[in-house]
């Protein structure tokens, strides 16, 4: 006894003036709790908090004895308020606080609970950056904004809209979750296009003005994050401006989820308000206890009023008592590992003692770090589900319900998981495959909305910001080429002007416009000046003759090319009479060549695999002179009369003839056509030979054909002549060089398929070297422009965009392509390939057969091996000129010879032994 006695004071004396030291398990603990009493969340948290410490205390094996202490207080929806209850509990030792409920008190008050060893468990803060890292004595026991702010982003990209407008709560609270979803929209190419702020205690008239303002934006998507105190009071408002029908759509943050668990019947008192309404709310799975406790609560607040009120069990209260339960199962841990209440001085504030405040009153929590790491660690399964924190201090398995409002009730139409998204059935469940369209079986990800307006039909998410104001389209007032876009006094009309018309009859929605044109009509305007006219807001789009290209691309935004027109080169052309060496025609010179060597080659090899063995390749050499030219040339016609009888011949000749099938074929395809259609001469053959040349280029001024010639072929500027009309391109093409003209004019395809419809003395030369299209314009991320892609797309697949063009830009007089240029003569490089696999066969038919003839060389007895080079070559080469059967016969009368004169010297043999005996 007087061991311990002398323990505690020296304990005591190390702590200093004004510490409190708890060596054993205690038998109370005293907890705090800061919160707004009357809010909706505060309300049912209140009772919540009450009834799990009721339930601890009740329990001995939670803490084997300890009971809980609690000492709630009403915030009154201050944030200093909370801040001095929290200095309150924080000099009467208290271990740790439930609380506080609002994001910005928890800003200031976590850097207290950080000095002090304090932990806080927050069962409402959700901002997403009260972070473990800065605020490492903070513990959010709720779910994260950031997981709801995915959640929202999801959804967003889940119906394909791509700019939202967000009204949020200009604190702590909304503008970081709004700067999250800012950051995951952006993850899905989707962007918040408009941020309405509202005041913390906003008014009826600042909630009509901020939503005015956004009635004339052109998003019609709308996130809603605020406090329940005031949010329903947005949507009536909404709901007097128009707001609540029609292409809106309101996406509500868990705040109204939240109300309508709280109070099942006060949203539907005005059912139009909120009628469409999706809602998130946070996700707890269904079980046993959950069961128990909903029960109990049922039973507890039936008879039960909060301000007039019945009030249900909302999600915040669950993972209030939860909170409770939480510290409790980390208390017992932390007693278990020996850990002990007490109290000390904070150093830091004993230099601040003396004045008013009594700051220096503050006690430090000597076992806060501990207790921190057991309420950290705890595992365990409570009303809300899993108890786990990941190590990002975040509590695991973060999921969402979604909710939608329709008639006097709400339906949850599908659940969120940060792991697997979207899905019909709770995360803990497998997903469910569900008949798509009543055709193919599909993932379905969500049931269908019910959308504001009584509608199922999804909203495209936007409408024209113009407030009644038609769109004002430009339209080039072009001196040329009216075919394509014409204008006379107030009537535009033209090819561009029809297809523009066509596709917004196809759009699912009326389009107010009306055309403005662009340019004096003395020349045609620039295309550049026209699109920057809707980068400075003079235009809402543009239709006309516009190439896309890249740097346009910046700009603004182009739909589906309507019409393909890459550049391309015309030039003069003369008709080429028939003559009488029209027959040579199909194949360039080159080609002819190869092909003649070609034969005489293969019937060379042929003579020499043969010559052994056929009496057909043998004989005087001028007859084998005339067979090797005979056979070659006669294949052509497959009418050789010398048989092959060697398989290395037969192998070449097999090849050969295939060639010359290919060759045939082709040569007579391209006679034919010389001989029946009518042939076109050019000097110029193609963008390639005019590149290099030194003649005068013609484009159309304005064009952004001169830059592309300048940088992209390297084309020196002072070779490029601008030309404003046709008129000056046919003038220019009939001067020529010579006469001060141009040796071939370059422009895209449309402008030159109309320009040769009437002058036959032109044609297109060469390939198509550009691949590029016409398309409407608009500004920068316009949904115009995605939904009139669509319906140029569906324009073409009906096929109406074919006869819109059939009835511009068709003409007879002339074709468009002109007649057949002669450049399209057969050229080896077309052919390189079977002449390759001819030589190969000739080649190893060669190697393969001297091989063969060396060997027999070597096995033949008169092979001479051991005289001189010389000696033995002449030896070889006589060898190769004999016949195969001379060679094969030798032997044989050797080997008989042979056998002959061994049969006579026995026989003598025996007659000489006969007559001595």
């Amino acid at each position: 006894m007087l061991f311990m006695v002398f323990y505690n004071g020296a304990s005591s004396n190390r702590l200093g003036a004004g510490a409190t030291v708890t060596t054993a398990r205690p038998d109370v603990v005293n907890i705090g709790a800061i919160f707004t009493f009357d809010s909706v969340i505060g309300k049912i948290a209140k009772v919540a908090i009450a009834l799990a410490v009721e339930d601890v205390n009740s329990d001995p094996q939670i803490l084997n004895g300890t009971k809980l202490t609690l000492k709630m207080q009403n915030t009154k929806s201050s944030d200093f308020l909370g801040i001095i209850e929290a200095l309150r509990f924080l000099e009467n030792d208290t271990v740790a606080i439930i609380g506080p409920q609002f994001s910005a008190t928890a800003h200031v008050i976590s850097h207290i609970a950080d000095e002090l060893k304090v932990p806080l468990l927050s069962f409402a803060a959700t901002d997403p950056t009260l972070s473990p890292t800065q605020f490492p004595f903070l513990v959010r026991t709720t779910r994260s904004d950031l997981f709801q702010m995915t959640a929202v982003a999801d959804l967003v990209g889940y119906y394909e809209w791509r700019d939202v407008i967000a009204i949020y709560v200009n604190d702590d609270f909304g503008r970081n979750a709004i700067a999250a979803l800012g950051d995951k929209l952006s993850e899905n190419r989707c962007k918040i296009s408009y941020k309405v702020p509202l005041n913390p205690k906003a008014t009826k008239d600042e909630i009509t003005n901020a939503l005015f303002s956004v009635s004339s934006m052109e998003s019609t998507i709308l996130i809603l994050h605020i406090y329940t105190s005031w949010g329903l009071q947005v949507l009536t408002e909404a709901r007097n401006l128009g707001m609540m029908a029609g292409e809106y759509v309101w996406i509500a943050t868990d705040w109204f989820s939240t109300i309508i668990d709280t109070d099942p019947s006060l949203p539907f008192v005005s059912t139009d308000d909120i009628q469409g309404v999706l809602t998130l709310k946070m996700y707890t799975p269904e079980s046993e206890l959950k069961k128990r406790f909903k029960s109990r609560w049922s039973n507890l607040t039936s008879a039960r009023r909060v301000n007039g009120s019945s009030f249900g069990l909302n999600t915040y209260g669950l993972y209030a008592y939860d909170s409770v339960r939480h510290l409790a199962v980390a208390l017992d841990s932390f007693f278990a590992r020996g850990g002990n209440i007490s109290f000390s001085n904070d150093s830091n504030l004993n230099e601040l003692g003396g004045g008013k405040l009594n700051l220096d009153a503050l006690n430090m929590f000597n076992g806060g770090s501990q207790l921190l790491q057991s309420i950290l660690e705890v595992n365990t399964t409570g009303l809300t589900g899993p108890i786990k924190f990941n190590p990002d201090g975040n509590l695991i398995n973060p999921a969402f319900e979604v909710i939608n409002v329709i008639g006097t009730g709400t339906r949850t139409i599908g659940y969120w998981s940060n792991s697997s998204g979207f899905s019909l059935d709770p995360p803990e469940k497998p997903q469910r495959k569900l008949q798509s369209n009543g055709s193919s079986t599909g993932t379905q990800r969500l049931y269908s909305v019910i959308w504001p307006g009584q509608t199922t039909q999804k909203p495209r998410g936007w409408v024209f910001p113009y407030n009644g104001r038609k769109l004002r389209i430009g339209v080039p007032n072009r001196v040329s080429y009216r075919e394509f876009v014409g204008i006379k006094g107030t009537e535009f009309t033209g090819y561009c002007i029809e297809v523009f018309q066509a596709a917004l009859n196809e759009l699912p929605y009326a389009v107010p416009y009306k055309f403005v044109p662009f340019g004096d009509g003395k020349k045609n305007p620039e295309n550049h000046e026209l699109l920057h006219m809707i980068q400075i807001g003079e235009f809402d789009g543009v239709v006309g003759d516009i190439t896309i290209t890249t740097s346009r691309t910046k700009m603004v935004d182009f739909t589906q090319p309507y019409i393909e027109s890459g550049l391309v080169v015309v030039a003069p052309v003369r008709k080429l009479n028939s003559s009488a060496w029209a027959f040579l025609r199909p194949f360039t010179p080159m080609m002819w060549g190869v092909t003649g060597i070609f034969f005489l080659v293969v019937g060379t090899v042929v003579w020499i695999l043969e010559r052994r063995t056929n009496e057909d390749f043998r004989g005087p050499p001028r007859k084998q002179f005339v067979t090797i030219i005979w056979f070659s040339f006669s294949t052509l016609f497959f009418s050789q009369k010398e048989k092959t009888g060697s398989t290395l011949g037969r192998f070449v000749l097999i090849i050969w003839l295939f060639v010359v099938l290919i060759l045939n074929s082709s040569y007579i395809a391209s006679l034919t056509s010389i001989l029946t259609v009518e042939q076109l001469s050019s000097p110029v053959k193609g963008i390639e030979s005019l590149a290099t040349g030194g003649d005068p280029i013609g484009f159309l001024k304005g064009s952004f054909a001169e830059n592309y010639l300048t940088d992209e072929l390297n084309i020196h500027r002072s070779r490029l002549v601008p030309l404003n009309s046709p008129e000056e391109y046919e003038k220019a093409l009939q001067d020529g060089p010579s006469a001060g003209g141009v040796a071939a004019v370059i422009d895209e395809r449309a402008y030159m398929e109309l320009f040769l419809s009437s002058r036959c003395g032109y044609s297109i030369v060469g390939q198509e070297f550009t691949k590029m299209g016409w398309g409407f314009a608009f500004p920068r991320d316009s949904p115009l422009a995605i939904d009139m892609s669509t319906a140029v797309l569906k324009l073409s697949e009906k096929g109406d965009l074919q006869k819109i063009h059939d009835k511009w830009l068709m003409k007879s007089a002339c074709s468009a392509e002109g007649a057949k240029q002669v450049v399209d003569r057969l050229q080896i490089k077309s052919f390189w390939g079977l002449f390759l696999l001819s030589g190969i066969a000739c080649f190893l038919a060669l190697v393969l057969h001297v091989i063969r003839m060396v060997h027999q060389y070597y096995k033949h007895p008169d092979s001479d091996c051991e005289s001189s080079q010389s000696r033995r070559l002449q030896s070889f080469v006589s060898f190769v000129n004999k016949r195969e059967r001379e060679v094969k016969s030798r032997p044989k009368r050797m080997r008989t010879e042979k056998a002959s004169s061994k049969i006579v010297h026995e026989d003598s043999s025996i007659n000489g032994l006969d007559e001595s005996v």
